[in-house]
C-alpha cells in the first residue's frame, strides 16, 4: 500500500473508530496514551466475546490483510500512529493549529484558528489558502491528507519517514487574496482540541456544535444545558465523525430520561446501551446533521431521532453502522477489522445507508437557517427572518 493510500485510510479510520476497546470505555482516558497490549487484548475480549487474536501476525501480513480488501475499516496503525490515535480520543493533538476547509474549485483554505497557536501567532488568518506544505500542493487534496501533512504523520513527507513530535518544523506556503504567496516555517505543538462550541444565534436559542467525541465531549455539553438553560437548542454535528463511545452515550443521557440508545451485535451477541435517568426531555431540540455525520456521531442522532426526542435537519448521513476491533502487534502496531454492527432504538442499520433526516435542506448552505426556523415552529425562541443569523463555527 502506498503512503498516499495508508494516509487517507489512518485519516478516515482515526476519525471514525468505534472500536470494541471503545465500546467497553476501556479507551476512555485510562490508558493515557498507547494501552499496553494485554489490556488491549483483555479489553477486547470482554467487549465481544473473545473473538480470534490476530496479535501474532507481522506488520507486512498485517498491511497485505488490509491491502486485500474486503473490509472498508479495515486498518493497521504503526506504533506511532496508534499513540496519536489514543491521544486524539483524549481530546489532544499534535500540529500548528490549522483547521483546513475545501472549496468548491479545490482549494484548501484555512476554517479555523484556536487562539494562541502557532499558526495564530504567526499571522494566518481565517480564509488564507493553504499551497503547499512541506513544499507540496495541497490543492485538491483530501482534507484528511492535509490534516495528516500538517500533524506530521509517520509515513508523510514531513516527517522523513520518521514520526513528528513537538517542536519539528513544518513549512507551509500561504496566500491572502490576490497577494504573493507567502513560506513560513512553523514548529508543532501539543494542542487540545476544541470540540464542543456553544452559541447563541438568536434569543432563546442554544447551538452547540460537537464537532467529535473525544475524552470529556458530553460532560462539557452537559454544562453548557444546565448553564444556559433555553427555550431550544440546536445540536449540531455535521461534520462529527465519531469517536468514543462513551461519549455520545453520554450526550445522549443529557437529552434522554434513561432507556435505550442503541444496540450493538458481534457474532451472536446482542447488548444493550441506554442513557442515564435525568436527562432534559422536555425542551425543543434539533439536530443537524450532514454527509460527514459517522459513526458515533450517527448512531447518537438515531437514538434522538427514534426516541422522538429531536428534529433531525439537513442531509443524509454518512453511513457507517459498524463495529472494529484492535489486535495489538508484536511490535506494537496494531490491525483494526470489522466485527459486528450497531442499531438504533428502533432496530435500525445506518450500516451503508446512513440516517434520512425528518427535514432535509435543499442545500447544505440553508441547513442552519432552517434549523431555527423549524425549532421556532416547535414553540423555542422566535422563528427567525429569512436571512436570519447563523452561529459562528
Amino acid at each position: 500500500m502506498t503512503a498516499t493510500a495508508r494516509r487517507a485510510r489512518h485519516g478516515a479510520t482515526l476519525g471514525l473508530v468505534f472500536g470494541a476497546v471503545l465500546l467497553s470505555g476501556a479507551a476512555a482516558g485510562a490508558w493515557g496514551g498507547t494501552p499496553p497490549a494485554a489490556q488491549l487484548r483483555r479489553a477486547a475480549a470482554d467487549a465481544v466475546g473473545g473473538l480470534p487474536d490476530l496479535s501474532g501476525l507481522t506488520p507486512a501480513q498485517a498491511e497485505r490483510l488490509v491491502a486485500a480488501g474486503g473490509d472498508r475499516w479495515a486498518a493497521y496503525y504503526s506504533p506511532q500512529d496508534y499513540a496519536a490515535f489514543a491521544q486524539g480520543l483524549a481530546g489532544e493533538y499534535l500540529g500548528v493549529g490549522l483547521f483546513v476547509d475545501r472549496t468548491e474549485d479545490g482549494a484548501t483554505v484555512v476554517g479555523e484558528l484556536p487562539p494562541g497557536s502557532p499558526a495564530a501567532a504567526a499571522g494566518i488568518a481565517v480564509g488564507d489558502r493553504l499551497l503547499a506544505v512541506d513544499g507540496g500542493p495541497v490543492d485538491r487534496l483530501p482534507v484528511t491528507e492535509v490534516v495528516a501533512l500538517l500533524r506530521g504523520r509517520a509515513d508523510g513527507p514531513a516527517g522523513g519517514g520518521h514520526p513528528a513530535g513537538p517542536g519539528s518544523p513544518v513549512r507551509l506556503t500561504v496566500q491572502r487574496g490576490a497577494g504573493p504567496p507567502r513560506e513560513l516555517t512553523l514548529r508543532r505543538v501539543l494542542l487540545t482540541a476544541e470540540d464542543v462550541a456553544v452559541d447563541h444565534p438568536v434569543p432563546g436559542v442554544l447551538w452547540i456544535t460537537a464537532r467529535a467525541f473525544t475524552s470529556g465531549v458530553g460532560a462539557r455539553i452537559a454544562a453548557a444545558v444546565r448553564q444556559a438553560p433555553e427555550r431550544g437548542v440546536v445540536l449540531d454535528l455535521r461534520g462529527n465523525s465519531g469517536g468514543l463511545l462513551t461519549e455520545a452515550v453520554a450526550t445522549a443521557s443529557v437529552f434522554l430520561d434513561g432507556g435505550p440508545v442503541a444496540s450493538y451485535q458481534v457474532g451472536d451477541e446482542r447488548r444493550e446501551l441506554t442513557a442515564t435517568a435525568g436527562g432534559d426531555g422536555r425542551t425543543p431540540l434539533v439536530v443537524l446533521v450532514d454527509g460527514g455525520t459517522m459513526s458515533a456521531a450517527e448512531l447518537l442522532a438515531g437514538a434522538l431521532q427514534d426516541r422522538c426526542r429531536a428534529v433531525l435537519v439537513g442531509g443524509r448521513t454518512f453511513g457507517k453502522g459498524t463495529v472494529q476491533q484492535p489486535s495489538r502487534l508484536a511490535d506494537g502496531s496494531v490491525l483494526e477489522r470489522t466485527v459486528g454492527r450497531w442499531f438504533t432504538p428502533a432496530g435500525r442499520s445506518a450500516d451503508g445507508t446512513g440516517l434520512l433526516p425528518d427535514v432535509l435542506a435543499a442545500e447544505p448552505a440553508d441547513a442552519e437557517a432552517l434549523a431555527l426556523r423549524v425549532l421556532g415552529g416547535l414553540g423555542a425562541g422566535t422563528a427567525p427572518p429569512t436571512a436570519s443569523p447563523a452561529p459562528s463555527r
